[in-house]
């Protein structure tokens, strides 16, 4: 399924609601990722940007990490809900795990003097954006998608785990499926609001 990319960007959304159905095989999913990795721009093309995708019994056992490290810091009475909100993204077909690689950050701020606060700044917009344009890859494979960010409470569990570098630091979470259910109606603020044209 391939769109229009005013339509694309048009159609994202944060999608709660997903099954496990695997509507989209593997390896596009993984094509996609790629392609999104390589092409999506990093201030001083740093290509600081690090991604893991999980699948399966990895995607259900990161969920598991999380509602674990969770049931640490929830009230006792407040956990049914924390848990059936973790449920449902773990009822899901994949993970993508967002890192950004802060040795490259790093060695930017070590060469760079003059811009060295700027490159942690930098590194956070990067991630965004590939953030937004995985995002929008999935939703325009016909996948609903989501983006969590359960960091830092579970990045010692997920380094552990999936023996991630301690130099990528975890920034987002986007557990992704079929999507299920009906879409509710997105809402937007006046745009003469939040944009301003000078000619």
């Amino acid at each position: 399924m391939t769109k229009d990319f005013y339509q694309a960007v048009e159609d994202r959304y944060s999608t709660y609601l997903i099954s496990d159905q695997k509507i989209v095989p593997e390896d596009r999913i993984e094509e996609v990722v790629q392609f999104a990795v390589k092409h999506t721009p990093h201030a001083f093309n740093s290509q600081s940007g690090r991604v893991v995708v999980l699948f399966g019994e990895h995607h259900e056992k990161l969920w598991e990490i999380t509602k674990a490290e969770l049931k640490k810091v929830t009230p006792e009475q407040n956990f049914p809900n924390t848990e059936a909100k973790i449920n449902g993204f773990k009822a899901g077909y994949g993970t993508v795990l967002f890192f950004e690689d802060q040795k490259v950050v790093q060695g930017l701020q070590e060469q760079f003097d003059l811009y060295k606060d700027n490159f942690p700044v930098w590194s956070e917009q990067a991630s965004g954006m590939l953030q937004y344009v995985i995002w929008t890859a999935l939703e325009n494979e016909g996948l609903g998608a989501s983006l969590q960010h359960y960091n830092p409470l579970i990045d010692k569990e997920v380094q552990k785990q999936w023996d991630i570098p301690e130099h990528w630091l975890l920034r987002g979470q986007m557990p992704f499926g079929k999507p299920e259910g009906e879409r509710a109606e997105k809402e937007y603020q006046p745009i003469e609001e939040r944009v301003k044209f000078f000619k």
